[in-house]
């Protein structure tokens, strides 16, 4: 059964979940993303109250699994923690026989789920074309950094750190 897992970008983009008559969920940390008292929380608020979606924290096995599976791609340092559990629920959804759709408009989200092989559609961008593989370096110095390294700026020279593509792969 297909189910819908909602970003924070979702919920800015407009997205009503009143609106869709598929299961919807979320994680807690979206809401703290939202600007307060802002139609994006009474929008979140009304389908939460009418019972349109569910919000459920992730287990930690499938937290971990994202994880590993972003520092791989090297998008860990640019995933919030609401996006890690996004994937992880979804994650976790599909280990119980659900198709998840994440509705995400983070090409960071969308890079990860591709590669842990999760759904994803965009509202309000065209999408990723591409799964990449990101190097962390600085250039300043061109000294090359694991993609979780944990500083913003080089250890020799004080560049604030960029990445790049490491590895391209079409979808």
């Amino acid at each position: 059964m297909k189910v819908l897992v909602l970003d924070t970008s979702a919920f800015i983009g407009g997205f009503d979940p009143l609106t869709v008559p598929m299961e919807q969920y979320t994680v807690p940390e979206v809401k703290n993303e939202l600007v307060a008292e802002s139609m994006n929380v009474v929008r979140f608020n009304a389908a939460v109250e009418s019972g349109k979606l569910t919000i459920k924290n992730p287990k930690s096995v499938a937290l971990s699994k994202v994880k590993e599976a972003s520092r791989k791609v090297g998008d860990i340092r640019y995933l919030s923690e609401a996006d890690l559990q996004v994937l992880a629920l979804a994650l976790e959804l599909k280990g119980n026989g659900l198709a998840p759709l994440i509705v995400t408009d983070d090409y960071s989200i969308q890079n990860v789920a591709n590669k842990i092989g999760i759904e994803f559609t965009s509202l309000m961008t065209f999408g990723i074309k591409l799964r990449i593989k990101w190097t962390l370096y600085c250039p300043g110095c061109y000294r090359k950094y694991p993609p979780d390294y944990k500083y913003e700026t080089c250890e020799v020279c004080g560049t604030e750190l960029k990445r790049k593509p490491k590895k391209k792969t079409r979808l």
